[in-house]
């Protein structure tokens, strides 16, 4: 990986009004999801590590918008 393309992943990307409607969406989507894994699961390790990751899973899916899939 080049210094560039560091650069390129640590700096901030202003999103466009399209990309805020695909954040929102995808917000909502991973929101619905934890609170389903919140209300049916119990309370635990398990439980904690779904939510987790399914909060990655939102972080990352947010910055392949933001990076417009270049990483």
């Amino acid at each position: 990986m080049t210094d560039s393309q560091l650069k390129d992943i640590f700096t901030y990307h202003a999103p466009t009004e399209e990309q805020r409607a695909i954040y929102e969406r995808i917000n909502a989507a991973f929101l619905e999801c934890a609170q389903v894994v919140n209300a049916v699961t119990p309370e635990g390790p398990g439980k904690t590590a779904a939510i987790r990751k399914l909060s990655d899973a939102r972080m990352q899916a947010n910055a392949s918008v933001a990076l417009e899939g270049r990483f």
